[in-house]
């Protein structure tokens, strides 16, 4: 992957900062802001407008949680200003809205609000919220434009991005799926501020993630710039929160729908990590960046078993990890059960469980070279409690 351009850090200082993502007809962009309250309103209808279907959008379904209800209305009086009438539907908070059940009451609203192809469904909020609006968007009508403006962390640098959209069944994460772009990603850092510290944390995995799979020295960059991170300094958020939106994109525009194994590397730490939170409970004690965090040093070990890389990698990771307020275990889960969950990843193929592990920092590969004994010696050590 390409190294951030040269003038980046200068542009990060501006009021707003812009990242394309290539993908043809199906090209759109994301713009960056600190505190652009009026600037959503012209975004979304200059994205909706470069769609062909946007193009006639007068009607648009506003899905949000109780969490950040308010600042939906205010995206729906920006998009009434620009000729859209929109309605705010808010679903409850958390992981166990992902599903088909709320899906369908969703696309039971668009029904009634007689909606037709040109209709937009825009998302306001994290990742739950961009996953389900998401998904309705891509099944109501076969497909109507989709906006995103997520006001989370996690959001922002990964779920926002790339157009994979879904909903969980009880035995497995967003396994009922699409991939629908959406027309254009709108990040205001100022709504990190209401944030709740676990939440930023959370956030925070996916970031040292992008480091890890692509890019050594922006891994270098978070070790330094973690304390700014957590202080919200907006320079600071904005630049970090581009150069994942960048390498995301890169990565997408190469691989949209996971045909060539290359878009595989962004699930570093996700095989146990989803693993992790089929088998707590969704919603349960573990978030999902927190089950990312303690899935990529687990899948870090792993690597060190292979003899793809040596320890200091992983106690690199997990003490940048800690530093954030992130786990690194996951005492007390059930090791088999945690097995029995990864047979059901998305990237498995052959009845083999595969996994993005580390070559070295920066560079990651997809295998399925752990054998059962490596994934049961890595699983104990995950799950053992803590000393």
């Amino acid at each position: 992957m390409t190294d951030r351009p040269p003038d980046q850090d200068d542009q990060a200082t501006s009021p707003g900062l812009t990242v394309p993502v290539p993908l043809g007809d199906r090209s759109y962009a994301i713009r960056i802001v600190s505190g652009d309250p009026i600037g959503f309103g012209p975004f979304a209808r200059s994205s909706l407008d470069a769609s062909r279907a946007g193009r006639g959008c007068r009607v648009a379904l506003v899905v949000t949680d109780a969490n950040v209800a308010a600042l939906a209305s205010r995206h729906a009086e920006a998009l009434a200003g620009q000729g859209i009438a929109a309605e705010v539907a808010a679903v409850p908070p958390g992981e166990g809205s992902k599903s088909l059940d709320q899906a369908a009451v969703l696309l039971d609203r668009l029904i009634a609000m007689k909606a037709d192809r040109h209709a937009a469904v825009v998302a306001v909020g994290g990742g739950v919220v961009g996953d389900l609006a998401g998904f309705v968007a891509a099944t109501y009508a076969r497909g109507v434009p989709l906006l995103m403006a997520p006001t989370t962390l996690l959001a922002q640098v990964d779920s926002s991005v790339g157009g994979k959209v879904a909903v969980n069944r009880p035995a497995a994460k967003n396994i009922v799926g699409a991939f629908h772009q959406p027309v254009g990603v709108w990040i205001d850092t100022d709504s990190l501020e209401s944030l709740p510290p676990r939440e930023l944390r959370c956030g925070m995995a996916e970031v040292v993630k992008y480091g890890v799979i692509l890019d050594a020295s922006f891994f270098d960059e978070v070790e330094r710039t973690a304390d700014a991170m957590l202080a919200l300094e907006p320079g600071v958020v904005r630049r970090v929160v581009a150069r994942c939106c960048e390498l995301k994109a890169e990565v997408v525009s190469q691989d949209e729908r996971e045909q060539t194994g290359l878009r595989a590397v962004l699930n570093f730490g996700h095989t146990i990590g989803h693993a992790i939170e089929a088998v707590a409970g969704y919603g349960g004690p573990f978030q999902h960046g927190e089950a990312v965090s303690a899935g990529m040093v687990a899948e870090a070990r792993l690597a060190e078993r292979l003899g793809w890389i040596d320890d200091s990698l992983a106690d690199r990771l997990s003490n940048l990890l800690r530093l954030l307020g992130l786990p690194t275990s996951a005492p007390g889960l059930d090791p088999d059960a945690l097995l029995d969950a990864m047979t059901l990843d998305k990237k498995n193929r052959g009845g083999r469980i595969r996994f993005v592990l580390p070559r070295r920092l920066g560079l990651v590969e997809l295998t399925d070279a752990p054998t059962e004994a490596d994934l049961r010696v890595v699983l104990g050590e995950l799950t053992s409690p803590a000393v």
